[in-house]
């Protein structure tokens, strides 16, 4: 994993360059926020087009420094150019709803997974396809 030791949010390894895949552990915090937006910077600077796989395994909430980051925001501005996919695993009700709302008014494919579903939000991620059992 590549986190410091006091963050809520880990960069679990991949085995594909141009694929992140964070792990949400707690309450989510600014410097969390800033931490997370630095990894998926670079990742564009790296790569042309990365998908993303979030894992919501203990989401406490978020911080209000965290939600109005104004390096989250430029790298949330970015992501519409280089994200091809973005999972989540496990996300609260009204996160599942916003991003299957707005899915379809970006160029970005965006789908959620129950937190059971881990298996499946991956191979989606991989190569869209939905695995079963």
């Amino acid at each position: 994993m590549n986190s410091a030791p006091d963050l809520s949010i880990n960069l679990l390894p991949s085995e594909r360059a141009d694929l992140r895949v964070f792990e949400v552990v707690a309450k989510i915090t600014q410097t969390d926020i800033e931490w997370m937006a630095e990894q998926v910077s670079a990742a564009f600077d790296a790569h042309k087009r990365i998908d993303m796989l979030i894992i919501m395994r203990n989401y406490e909430g978020a911080e209000l420094g965290a939600i109005f980051d104004a390096e989250a925001f430029k790298a949330q501005l970015r992501s519409a150019r280089h994200v091809r996919r973005y999972a989540v695993v496990g996300a609260p009700a009204w996160a599942s709803t916003m991003i299957n709302l707005f899915s379809p008014l970006t160029p970005v494919e965006e789908k959620t997974f129950a937190i059971e579903q881990e298996r499946e939000a991956r191979a989606w991620v991989d190569g869209g396809m939905v695995v079963s059992g």
